[in-house]
């Protein structure tokens, strides 16, 4: 013999609102507290500067990689 199901409760549902708002992002932060320190003109100067930083580095990543390949096609060349 079977059981009969067990009667459904009904529960009261509270609706919540929940809010999404994002916490600043560490760089964020530091953009924010740096926007209150510099002027705009030695923030400018700075982000120029850091941009010339990477693109030094990316030119001298390439120039290694230039000479990897033209090392390994001499040395090809010499076989």
């Amino acid at each position: 013999m079977q059981t009969a199901p067990a009667p459904v409760r009904a529960t009261a549902v509270r609706a919540t609102t929940v809010r999404s708002t994002a916490l600043p992002s560490l760089t964020g932060a530091l953009r924010a507290v740096e926007s209150l320190l510099m002027s705009g003109g030695q923030r400018t100067a700075r982000r120029n500067a850091w941009t010339s930083v990477l693109e030094d580095r990316r030119r001298a990543q390439d120039r290694v990689e230039a000479e990897q390949v033209l090392q390994r096609t001499a040395a090809a060349g010499h076989s």
